[in-house]
């Protein structure tokens, strides 16, 4: 059997899509359940962040998870494939009346993604304070919390009706199947079937 760790919300919802193209069945969570069993598969419906902590410590074999949250916790796993969903991008946002300065010794940068924040300013060899948020990011250079802020963005928005408009894009990222690297070399097999199921119709095949 493989434990497969699924995202809440809508990316859990087309990768259970997926599995009933591929195994022509119902995969459905029953109202509050966070257990679902289907033949082969157990799936888990957790955070989006715990996704590859599920993963990197074996409570899961495989997991389904944005790429910027991959890059963000640095946890080791293998990453499978691409599977096209959940579409967004990490992005630098500044006031609208701004514009972003690289000759400055240093900026204050609100983001719930601190390690992605900070590498990105490292490679522009600018200093960063980043002020770690859980939510309602934009309204940080707005209250003079921060001069800008490092976000997801989908359609940008809420950021222009905050007033605020992308700056640079830091990464784009989807949904990408990953696996834990022991549960990969003992269930290769499974993982590599499934694997090229999952990419037929990924591909359109």
């Amino acid at each position: 059997m493989l434990t497969v760790a699924l995202p809440k919300g809508r990316i859990a919802e087309e990768t259970l899509d997926i599995f009933e193209k591929i195994f022509a069945g119902s995969f459905k969570f029953e109202s509050r359940k966070l257990i679902l069993e289907m033949g082969e598969f157990r799936f888990l419906l957790v955070r989006n962040q715990d996704v590859p902590t599920y993963v990197a410590h074996q409570a899961a074999d495989i997991g389904v998870v944005g790429l910027d949250v991959i890059e963000e916790q640095g946890l080791d796993v293998v990453r499978l494939l691409d599977l096209g969903i959940g579409r967004c991008k990490v992005a630098v946002g500044i006031r609208n009346e701004d514009e972003l300065d690289w000759s400055r010794p240093q900026m204050k940068v609100a983001s719930k993604m601190v390690n992605i924040t900070r590498n990105y300013f490292s490679k522009k060899a600018m200093g960063v304070e980043v002020v770690k948020l859980y939510g309602s990011i934009e309204l940080a250079p707005l209250v003079g919390l921060a001069d800008a802020i490092v976000d997801i963005v989908e359609t940008g928005t809420t950021m222009k009706e905050n007033g605020l408009k992308v700056a640079e894009t830091i990464m784009e990222s989807s949904a990408h199947l990953i696996a834990n690297r022991h549960s990969f070399l003992a269930k290769k097999g499974e993982i590599m079937e499934l694997y090229g199921e999952m990419e037929k119709v990924v591909r359109g095949a």
